[in-house]
């Protein structure tokens, strides 16, 4: 919801709509819904009280992990959050994206706000302080394991509340101190349980793994589209698209997919020009299974999103505080299962769209089976044509191979055995955006592919709705007739496929696509 040109949050009623608004929005405000208040003043007042009590309750007047039967004086409890901050940012590696950050920032303060944590309205509102003023903690990509919760990489993000820290903040790199005087605000001061609130939770596995949820759909519509087009380009069959052939199997992403690729090859003049006289019986499954692979994908798409709006949702500190009944309680939402299966299974789907798509491409190229000119080239031997960029699919789909690899089947155990399973969540979010990169560069490929082999069908016309992908291709990367560097084309064409451009173009004459997008 947007009031007065902000972003209204309601702290466990995010979308992937609204999430996809901000992240596409540097420029973004956002505002905490007023009715949320109560119940942040409610848990951070029972804080307040086992502050005063005797009673040892974890993280408050104890260490951590191993150290939790360690009590802690009543005159040190504001140092203890202090110290948890700065023994904690201890990460390694390359800053994560701003848009990352940012969103880790919303889903911090969301989560915070939810009324479980046990923290004050300040630490909500410095949290929002910083995303609103542009603010952005630098925070190291690498060592978390998920559990308990992203610790390292939320401590980097949290420090630049008290001051400390780096941060990035109008075009520079700063000390945390510097930027808040500049943006006009004070470092916070920490009460009891506030410092481990900001650390335990699985926002920056969850934010990356949406980071990456967001690309996804942009990349595999421009896969169905391509696929589509390789269809053409091969004078492939329609016939495996047959609404019937879906309907007994009753899997809703392959149905969904099968009716995209039917509306999508509506009007073809080159499907017309060989549904007599072809004497090929069935087509390679790259064409042929395109439903079922496709819609598979999505399916896991669809299930990975779910999960990952939920933990946007959720409240994933420890111990939580339950205001109504009075209790503080130890538990394990830290623990980033959901978010890494999640992140592994739209891992799988990344590569398979990707390793799908190299098949159609050296489909193309293989003259036996494409019945199109050797390697997409007029003059093949004196030209190379397209052999050396299916090489180049070929390595960006092995890589992916490996990439795929489940992060959430390892687990090393961590503070002295106290924490002996964790998820590797972060690492399994992570490395999503690298695999999203190859697939892109791999459907890119073939959209190229695709398109040099409809020229050596003209005056034959595909579909109009492929006309139109054709002619935005064209417009980056005339046909190649003879040999020359592709590789500035590729990146042409893969700045299209990454931008959500080969969707846009066609959305007007296949609704059907919208039914496969996830937000």
């Amino acid at each position: 919801m947007s009031v007065a040109g902000q972003e209204v949050i309601v702290a466990g009623e995010l979308s992937l709509p609204q999430l996809r608004r901000l992240c596409g929005n540097q420029e973004a405000r956002i505002v905490l819904d007023p009715a949320c208040r109560a119940g942040i003043r409610a848990s951070a007042q029972l804080v307040a009280r086992a502050t005063a009590g005797d009673e040892p309750v974890y993280g408050v007047n104890t260490g951590f992990g191993k150290l939790a039967t360690q009590r802690i004086a009543r005159d040190d409890l504001a140092l203890l959050q202090l110290k948890l901050l700065r023994s904690h940012a201890v990460g390694v590696g390359e800053p994560l994206p701003a848009r990352v950050v940012r969103l880790v920032l919303l889903l911090k303060a969301a989560s915070l706000a939810r009324g479980f944590s046990g923290v004050r309205e300040e630490v909500v509102d410095g949290l929002l302080a910083l995303y609103n003023a542009g603010i952005t903690p630098v925070i190291p990509c690498q060592g978390s394991v998920g559990a308990s919760g992203d610790l390292a990489p939320l401590a980097h993000l949290s420090l630049p509340l008290i001051g400390e820290g780096e941060v990035f903040f109008e075009g520079e790199c700063l000390p945390a101190a510097r930027a808040l005087e500049r943006a006009g605000l004070r470092p916070l001061q920490l009460s009891a349980k506030e410092g481990l609130a900001l650390i335990n939770g699985t926002q920056v596995s969850t934010a990356l793994a949406i980071d990456a949820l967001l690309g996804v759909d942009k990349l595999f519509e421009a896969a169905v589209i391509t696929g589509a087009l390789t269809l053409d380009a091969a004078r492939g069959s329609d016939a495996p698209f047959d609404s019937r052939i879906h309907a007994v199997r009753g899997q809703p992403g392959q149905i969904e997919c099968a009716t995209a690729y039917r509306a999508l090859l509506v009007g073809s003049e080159i499907r017309r020009s060989h549904l007599e006289g072809d004497d090929r019986v069935q087509d390679p499954y790259c064409l042929r299974c395109q439903p079922q692979v496709m819609g598979a994908c999505l399916d896991q798409m669809r299930h990975a999103a779910q999960v990952l709006m939920r933990e946007a949702n959720a409240v994933t500190d420890n111990p939580l505080v339950f205001a109504a009944g009075g209790d503080l309680v130890s538990g394990g939402n830290f623990h980033a299962e959901p978010v890494a299966l999640a992140a592994d299974a739209l891992a799988v789907a990344i590569a398979e769209i990707g390793a799908i798509s190299e098949r159609r491409v050296a489909m193309l190229v293989d003259t036996v089976v494409s019945r199109l000119p050797p390697f997409l080239t007029p003059e093949p031997g004196l030209n190379s044509g397209f052999m050396i960029v299916h090489v180049t699919a070929a390595s960006l789909a092995s890589e992916n191979k490996s990439l795929a690899h489940p992060a959430s089947v390892d687990s090393l155990p961590t503070s002295a055995n106290q924490e002996d399973h964790v998820s590797m969540a972060t690492f399994a979010a992570r490395r999503l955006q690298a695999m999203l990169r190859n697939t892109g560069h791999i459907v890119a490929i073939e959209l190229l592919a695709a398109a040099q082999g409809i020229e050596f069908l003209r005056p034959l016309k595909s579909a109009p709705a492929l006309e139109r992908v054709l002619r935005l291709v064209r417009s980056v990367s005339p046909a190649m007739m003879a040999d020359r560097s592709l590789a500035r084309d590729m990146q042409a064409v893969h700045h299209l496929v990454a931008a959500g451009d080969i969707g846009h173009a066609t959305e007007q004459q296949v609704p059907e696509l919208h039914a496969l997008r996830l937000a």
